[in-house]
Parts: C-alpha cells; structure tokens; sequence
C-alpha cells in the first residue's frame, strides 16, 4: 500500500476571504457609499469572519511554519476584534468615546505603521499580497489621519482605497482557491 499524503491546505484562502469580505463592508461605509448606521452590520461580520475565522487561518499558518501568514491574520483578526468591541462598548456607554477621535486616529495610524512594516516583506512574496498591503497601509493612513486632523475627505478617501485593498483580498482568496481545486494555477497571484 502506497502511503498517500493529503495534499497540503492553504490557510490564506480562508484568511484573505476574511479579511477582504469584512474590509470591503466596512469601506463602503466609510466611503459613504453605505450609511454609518450601517456598522451595526459590520461588528457580528468583524467579530465571526474578520476576527474569528481570521484568526483561525493564522494558527494553521503558524503549525505550517509560515511566519508571515500567521503575523498577518492573527493581528488583523484581532483588529477587527478591536474595532467590533470598540463601537459595542461605545455604543453601550461602557466606554467614552466623545473625545477619542484623535486616539482612534493615532491608533489606525499604528496599524498604518505595522501594514507599512509588513507590506516590505510582501516584496518577496506574491504581486497580490504586495497590492494588498501597499493599499492596507495607506488606507490606514488616511483613515488615521481622516480621525487625527478630523478631516472626512480623508476618512472617505481610505474608504475608497479601502475597498480596492479589500477586493484584492477578495481576489486573492478566489485565485487561492481556484488554483487548488483545479491543482494548477487557473488564476495569476
């Protein structure tokens, strides 16, 4: 009997679909496509998909050695944690966020600095990832800054550029996807 391996799983499927789904909600918003009543809809996606699953895809990636992988999905899915707890314990009152914006914005400028820390080692990784951080991390500047000088065409602008990042992701989990159900590469990544 030959001893037959189970053909490897790619964990970025499900981490990039996470990602990307939850970012491309959220984008809509904020680039006023979508009412901001709408980011009721957003926590239970940011808390189940952006976080949860996420972060799931990020510990396989740490048991397949991939450091990268596990880094990124890990701390995003705990962004959209933050982000989910933090509109639910604002909007509860359990938290005061009237006078916050500048430490929002301080905080979106943080993960600027960390998208911008990551997008250097996508130079070596594939062209999808490389436009998915490169649009992350200035997405996230101009979120950050939008919230910090309280300036909306900022805030609108990351949501557009957020929806373009967001849609890559998209992509990136589709051709992830496509490439191992038909065991080739059907899709350019």
């Amino acid at each position: 009997m030959a001893n037959e391996t189970a053909p490897q799983v790619n964990p970025a499927a499900l981490g990039l679909i996470s990602f990307g789904l939850t970012t491309v909600l959220l984008s809509l918003i904020n680039a006023g496509i979508l009412p901001i009543a709408g980011e009721q809809v957003v926590i239970p996606l940011a808390v189940a998909l952006g976080g949860s699953a996420q972060m799931i895809a990020g510990v396989l990636e740490v048991k397949l050695g991939n450091t990268f992988g596990a880094t990124a999905f890990i701390a995003y899915g705990a962004f959209w944690w933050w982000f989910a707890l933090l509109l639910v314990w604002g909007h509860n009152g359990i938290i005061d966020l009237s006078q916050a914006h500048t430490t929002i914005g301080a905080a979106l400028l943080l993960w600027g600095v960390f998208s911008l820390l990551m997008w250097i080692s996508t130079f070596k990784l594939t062209k999808v990832l490389f436009y998915i951080f490169l649009t992350l991390w200035v997405t996230f500047f101009l979120l950050g800054s939008g919230a910090l000088f309280a300036m909306p065409v900022l805030t609108q602008y990351g949501g557009m550029l957020g929806l373009v990042c967001g849609s890559l992701a998209v992509y990136g989990s589709f051709a992830a996807v496509a490439n191992a159900t038909y065991g080739r590469k059907v899709l350019p990544v």
